[in-house]
């Protein structure tokens, strides 16, 4: 049975509707195509690629997690390239999915080259021609290389940038008290290959990614004893120290170009907001309210951050914003109890707290998606591309990582040992 449908597809000005030289692409062009198609729900075929074992599960379950509906089973045939299409063509067009995607790797000096192809099946054309990945033979760059071809793959099709080959920080939590012990954690963005980054006795707080993705920045807490912020390479290496000052020194955040972290410290009285270079040296104090100010996050512009103060009465936490070229600062929040404040990558949302629940504002304020309670007083953290939001929940006294779509995509949970605590989403790595 056929049904005839619009489909208002944003497809790159370089498909087979506009042939561009690949110096001229563009924003995405929305183009209107009126045509019968079977009804599909389906949009992407995937051909596990010839020669390979390992990048094909990867790539296929990442496109699963989207609002992408990818399939591999039923395919009336087995291509590694636009070529061998010729005279299936038709075949693959009654089908009415969208999209192909086909590839094939192979060995070069010790090297492990993919070769793959997204084909827009109703012109018979791919999508900004062939595209070419080289990743080391071994588990750990296949794996990371599996995430990039996901992310192009995505990004060929929707006009957005992927979000699988950034990595997830996280805290894990055991025991209580002097028997406490707490280890900062990084996994992939499928809930995979996680890896024990730091181990300490007591509390680690807040970890905050550098823009490269390379470094994290977080909160230690010994038994009785005063919160210090540290720097640490992610691929290893000691950690180095930010802020031996007295006091609570909590929540840093790195500047858009990595250069300077914000933080909040109670080192010369009531916690405020500070400035200082991201390798160290005299912090500059930001605000200089009689209330307590925690909690920055700075913009993705750099321009302005966000930050809570309790400026309107005990208990009654809100989201400001501090304009760095002009001093002032601006109420966001409107709900009663507003928290932990993190945009998303345009700048155009802030997940935070509200109340126990984790939610979504838009930058006027105003609450656009609720998560509901989650059990830990946290607020979500966006991925890359904001379609998608990690946060910590606790369910059966165990913790649980949650990865919620936000458009229509598979959401899916991950649990660990003890209470997990302070999720946090990186940019790919540089």
């Amino acid at each position: 049975m056929r049904t005839h449908q619009k489909l208002c597809l944003s497809l790159l000005a370089s498909t087979s509707t506009l042939l561009m030289s690949s110096n001229l692409l563009a924003a995405p062009v929305v183009l209107e195509l009126d045509y019968d198609i079977p009804v599909q729900q389906n949009q992407v075929a995937f051909v596990p690629f010839a020669g390979d074992s390992v990048l094909s599960p990867i790539i296929l379950n990442d496109l699963s997690k989207t609002e992408l509906k990818v399939t591999s089973k039923d395919l009336p045939q087995q291509p590694r390239s636009i070529s061998e299409l010729s005279g299936t063509l038709p075949v693959w067009q009654s089908m009415g999915i969208p999209y192909l995607v086909v590839g094939s790797t192979r060995s070069n000096r010790g090297k492990v080259v993919t070769d793959y192809e997204v084909i827009d099946i109703k012109s018979g054309r791919v999508i900004e021609g062939k595209q070419s990945l080289t990743a080391d033979n071994n588990k750990e760059s296949l794996r990371y290389a599996g995430h990039v071809i996901a992310d192009k793959v995505y990004e060929l099709i929707t006009g957005i940038p992927g979000d699988f080959s950034g990595r997830i920080a996280y805290i894990e939590e055991v025991g209580t008290g002097k028997e406490k012990v707490s280890r900062l954690k990084v996994m992939d963005a499928d809930g995979e290959n996680a890896k024990t980054i730091t181990e300490v006795a007591g509390s680690i707080f807040s970890p905050s990614w550098s823009p490269d993705g390379n470094r994290i920045a977080y909160s230690v807490q010994p038994d009785k004893s005063y919160p210090v912020i540290y720097v640490q390479n992610v691929s290893g290496g000691s950690a180095s120290a930010l802020t031996p000052f007295s006091g609570s020194n909590l929540s840093p955040s790195f500047s858009p170009d990595g250069s300077k972290i914000l933080f909040s410290s109670s080192f010369e009285g009531s916690a405020n907001i500070y400035e200082m270079s991201a390798s160290g040296g005299k912090p500059r104090r930001i605000t200089n309210w009689p209330s307590s100010e925690v909690q920055p996050s700075y913009a993705p512009d750099g321009k302005s951050f966000v930050f809570v103060s309790d400026r309107s009465g005990f208990n009654k936490p809100q989201i400001y914003r501090y304009e760095f070229g002009s001093g002032n600062t601006t109420k966001v929040s409107n709900s009663g109890y507003a928290t932990s404040p993190q945009f998303s990558s345009d700048g155009s949302q802030i997940a935070f707290l509200s109340g126990r629940s984790a939610a979504i504002m838009n930058s006027g304020g105003a609450i656009t998606t609720n998560l509901g309670n989650t059990g830990i007083d946290e607020a979500p953290s966006f991925s890359p591309n904001g379609k998608r939001v990690v946060y910590a929940s606790k369910q059966g006294g165990k913790g649980i990582l949650t990865i919620k779509s936000l458009n229509g995509g598979e959401s899916f949970g991950k649990s660990g040992q003890g209470t997990i605590r302070s999720p946090v989403w990186s940019s790919s790595p540089k």
